[in-house]
């Protein structure tokens, strides 16, 4: 494995020898990362993200526990996987909200994905085999196929 001095890969997290981690990534305890993926600087793997075979997740993404990737996937600079529907820092009596107080949903993205530069998923969200995401969409529902862009991503013609 080829991994940067700087970075960080909590014990638990699983990583093949052929895998590259660059700067200052966190990869998570319980995170499991395919062989012959390629993490760029600045990264964010959450505990307990799988992520499939042959997968380039470019600078500063932030994948949040919950989240599946398949195989051949690419990640672009920026993007987010997000895993919680009704974010609040405080609950309804005003106490800090723990781990219990909340329900982890998060993002699948098929084989053979492509989400540009910026773009985000919410929480629950199916992208399915192939598809492609504009750089700086927001995608809110399941994309089944082609190419979406937008806020919110709806499909192009």
């Amino acid at each position: 494995m080829r991994t940067h001095f700087t970075a960080e890969i909590e014990v638990g997290a699983q990583l093949p020898d052929d895998c590259t981690v660059w700067h200052y990534s966190h990869i998570r305890q319980g995170a499991s990362v395919g062989s012959g993926c390629v993490i760029g600087r600045n990264v964010f793997i959450d505990e307990g993200v799988i992520i499939g075979k042959n997968c380039k997740i470019q600078n500063g993404a932030s994948l949040y526990k919950g989240s599946v990737v398949g195989n051949g996937c690419f990640i672009g600079p920026g993007v987010i996987l997000t895993n919680d529907k009704y974010p609040a820092a405080v609950n309804s009596d005003g106490s800090i909200k723990t781990a219990d107080d909340w329900e982890c949903c998060g993002v699948t993205l098929k084989d053979n994905c492509s989400l540009g530069a910026g773009a985000i998923v919410l929480p629950g969200v199916t992208v399915e085999s192939g598809v492609i995401v504009g750089a700086g969409a927001v995608v809110s529902k399941d994309t089944a196929r082609g190419t979406v862009v937008g806020i919110p991503a709806r499909a192009l013609a």
